[in-house]
């Protein structure tokens, strides 16, 4: 991997290079996805024998399913934590105009 131009990455991966747009604060996260995706590919390749485009959905879809398995166990509700963040953010509000009322 290699830092082409500011805002653009080259990457490898399955020994196909690609070049994408990333910000520079987003590169570290960018290079640890690709690792995590070259040992997808490699192990499921390994497995299923498959490559090209076959290879591509199959791992596509197994972390996708392992995305879908974290969120269902973790119990993450990100609604209801934007719900409380706005209850939070209303309470706030009320507080501070309560405060300037007394100056």
């Amino acid at each position: 991997m290699s830092q082409a131009e500011s805002g653009q990455l080259d990457i490898v991966l399955m020994g196909r290079e690609f070049r994408v747009a990333c910000a520079e604060s987003e590169q570290a996260n960018l290079k640890a996805a690709v690792t995590v995706l070259e040992g997808k590919l490699r192990e499921i390749a390994d497995q299923t024998r498959a490559n090209g485009e076959k290879l591509a959905v199959m791992t596509a879809l197994n972390l996708a399913m392992e995305l879908v398995q974290m969120r269902n166990s973790s119990g993450l509700d990100l609604s209801g934590t934007r719900r409380r963040m706005k209850d939070m953010q209303a309470r706030i509000d009320e507080a501070l105009a309560q405060q300037e009322q007394l100056f």
